[in-house]
């Protein structure tokens, strides 16, 4: 009897390069004595926000549907966590999803963001270089799923945003800003 043959994974493209190339990179800009200390991406975490899902509650499952079709994973309903009678929101009502990426899922998406989805926003000039929150966590929104090239224009139901936040270990934004620079992040030009 054979063993079972055995399918070699391959590695995300991003990942491999960081590895490679950017670890290097980065510890000498930085100044780092150890490579251990070197930022390196945690996780990203896609947040959609549907406000009127309280009234309409097929939004809430386009955008779980869409998220689920970007991520390839399926996201979690959030709900309300405190009632605000002015936007008619009872606490415990659904009004969001949201996704958590690891690993090699991460390393995936972020190359298909930063190579296939910033370019196709329209009239795009650059990501701000200053929504960085202090720890080297960046976030940005994205104003239609349509950047995507999962998403079929023609069973959209609704275009929707979105929030982007990508969680680094760097300890400051200089180190997480360097992190995003080195894999080639679109930030504007100040000045």
């Amino acid at each position: 009897m054979s063993a079972p043959a055995t399918t070699a994974v391959e590695r995300p493209r991003l990942k491999v390069r960081y590895e490679a190339e950017i670890r290097k990179q980065l510890l000498a800009d930085l100044g780092l004595k150890n490579i251990m200390e070197v930022p390196t991406l945690e996780k990203i975490v896609l947040n959609c926000g549907v406000g009127r899902a309280t009234q309409q509650q097929s939004l809430l499952e386009g955008a779980v549907r869409d998220l689920g079709i970007i991520t390839g994973q399926h996201p979690v309903v959030t709900t309300a966590r405190q009632s605000i009678a002015g936007f008619k929101l009872r606490e415990g009502n659904a009004i969001g999803a949201m996704v958590t990426l690891r690993g090699t899922r991460m390393w995936e998406f972020f190359d298909r963001l930063i190579s296939l989805a910033i370019p196709r926003i329209r009239d795009f000039r650059g990501l701000s270089p200053r929504s960085f929150d202090g720890r080297g966590n960046y976030t940005f929104g994205i104003t239609e799923q349509l950047i995507f090239p999962e998403i079929e224009y023609d069973k959209v139901d609704a275009t929707r945003g979105m929030d982007v936040t990508i969680v680094t270990t760097a300890r400051n934004d200089a180190a997480g800003r360097a992190l995003l620079d080195a894999f080639g992040f679109p930030f504007r030009r100040e000045g």
